[in-house]
């Protein structure tokens, strides 16, 4: 027997093959095999709110004022921050802005400068 990867979308170990395609019964979900390959070479994908694939070390400007939780003034659209690290979750952006500190930011709110 095939060695079947889990499924892409829920991640169930109980994926089954019907013809060439690859199906989850827990949550329906069909796949290929080469399409999860391409998904595991890919890796972390984020993009900014323009689009454009963002990497580790990247410079990225806001693109508008984002109020700061616990400060008296928001983050001005304009501010650029340097060497961002791209991590999992909503806040996909960790960095560091002057004046504010270390920051987690989403992606849609941001441009590769």
């Amino acid at each position: 027997m095939e060695n079947i990867p889990p499924c892409p979308a829920c991640n169930s170990p109980y994926g089954y093959e019907l013809d060439e395609k690859l199906i989850c019964p827990e949550c329906g979900f069909e796949w290929t095999h080469g399409e999860v390959q391409e998904e595991v070479a890919e890796g972390l994908v984020v993009k900014d709110a323009n689009g454009t694939v963002l990497a580790d070390g990247d410079a990225v400007t806001i693109v508008k004022d984002l109020p700061v939780k616990g400060a008296p003034k928001p983050i001005k659209a304009g501010t650029k921050v340097k060497s961002i690290r791209l991590v999992e979750g909503d806040h996909n952006i960790d960095c560091k802005i002057d004046g504010f500190g270390s920051m987690a930011l989403k992606s849609e709110f941001v441009k590769k400068a």
